[in-house]
């Protein structure tokens, strides 16, 4: 207890180490062999932000984009988390592990026959659009409130139901010996562990995921992204060089309509009043904005014709929480 006071003490006299109100959006290019609440925390630490979290784990052997969510930021990360992805996938063919992964211990080893690229186009084609998929047994995934890996490590025999997932595009990118290259583009839910699995099976060899790299998370297409060491570089130039690597809470809402507020119809919206539908009905689920381009709240029409709240955002102003409606947002 002592020492718990000891450092919450010298967390108020260094500015350094004191934690901040921080919103905003982080996009992370996550390391090799570190999970993703290790990376989040890693990069909480060195922005300082008093509240975070990550829209959906890569497991340790995967890299590549992890968004992170800030302060108010947190709020939309359950949106994100269920957004549609791309991955690049790298696959072993003959050999199947416990954990579908090279970390797990080697189960079976078959040959691998000789595949001409009409024979694995022909089973991509079985894994594309509305699949069921089984889940690795070792994942995070919970059954009665316990991980399943947790049971799987006990050495328990774990049932794992089917459920269904969407693969929006699956092709073959490479393919040599018995190595295959992979580009995946699919909804939420998806393991790509489980897709290399099932793609070994169909090509009667089975197979095992060897690398993955996750492109990008909707709607950041293109990201940008921030190493683990661009934050510390950043880190010892000040608060200033940080911030400059954080997105307004705004770029996560990119892909909805902006609907623009006037004074009177801001204030009303951040009180949680309902007030008429200001646009076209026809919009749909919208981020709504004050006239000073501050973020108020991810809004739709109820069928009344008025304004419904999904999510509020207590943001405050500053750089980070503002962000001009796009030119041509409807609105006054």
């Amino acid at each position: 207890m002592a020492k718990a006071n000891r450092r919450s003490r010298a967390s108020r006299q260094d500015p350094a180490r004191r934690l901040r109100d921080l919103h905003g959006i982080l996009l992370l290019d996550k390391p090799l062999g570190m999970s993703s609440n290790q990376a989040l925390q890693a990069a909480r630490r060195l922005v300082r932000a008093a509240k975070g979290g990550h829209t959906g784990a890569l497991d340790p052997l995967a890299t590549g984009l992890l968004p992170l969510c800030f302060g108010e930021g947190t709020k939309i990360a359950g949106m994100l988390l269920g957004a549609r992805k791309a991955y690049l996938a790298e696959c072993r063919l003959g050999v199947t592990t416990t954990t579908a992964d090279l970390e797990g211990e080697v189960v079976e080893q078959r040959p691998v026959p000789a595949l001409e690229a009409a024979v694995i186009e022909q089973a991509l084609a079985t894994l594309r659009g509305r699949i069921m998929q089984v889940p690795p047994v070792y994942s995070a995934l919970k059954q009665r409130g316990e991980p399943l890996y947790v049971k799987a490590r006990r050495g328990e025999i774990v049932d794992v139901p089917p459920r269904e997932v969407e693969i929006h595009r699956l092709e073959c990118l490479a393919h040599e010996g018995d190595r295959l290259s992979l580009l995946v583009e699919c909804g939420s839910g998806t393991y790509i562990r489980s897709l290399a699995v099932d793609l070994g099976e169909r090509l009667g060899c089975g197979a095992h995921l060897t690398a993955l790299r996750r492109l990008w998370v909707e709607p950041f297409r293109e990201p940008v992204m921030v190493t683990l060491a661009d934050l510390e570089a950043a880190a010892g130039q000040g608060e200033a060089a940080l911030d400059a690597l954080l997105l307004p809470l705004s770029a996560g809402l990119a892909d909805l309509p902006a609907l623009a507020l006037d004074e009177d119809q801001a204030f009303a919206v951040t009180q949680g009043r309902q007030i008429p539908w200001p646009g076209d009905l026809d919009q749909g689920r919208s981020a709504a904005f004050a006239p000073d381009g501050r973020l108020l709240a991810m809004v739709e029409p109820d069928p009344s014709g008025r304004v419904r709240i999904v999510r509020g955002f207590n943001l405050p102003g500053g750089a980070l929480a503002s962000d001009k409606p796009p030119t041509g947002a409807i609105g006054p």
